[in-house]
């Protein structure tokens, strides 16, 4: 997981940790199906961010990649 991947992994949980404890609030004071749905939601814009390949995505393989064949890791030799 490079850089770019780790940045876009901390803001799609900026905007599904709101959601998810929502869920939980929700959950807690009764209205459970309400709040049940909203973590389903939370872990779902989790789950595509990280296994779904979106066309912004491509760029940034692209340039991990070109990174990763430019600049040698040590441990490699």
């Amino acid at each position: 997981m490079g850089i770019l991947n780790t940045l876009g992994l901390v803001v799609t949980l900026a905007f599904a940790l709101p959601v998810a404890l929502l869920g939980v609030n929700l959950v807690v004071s009764g209205r459970t199906m309400t709040g049940i749905a909203l973590c389903v939601v939370a872990v779902l814009m989790v789950g595509l961010k990280q296994y779904v390949t979106t066309p912004d995505d491509v760029p940034t393989a692209a340039a991990e990649k070109t990174v990763g064949a430019v600049v040698k890791d040590d441990d490699e030799n």
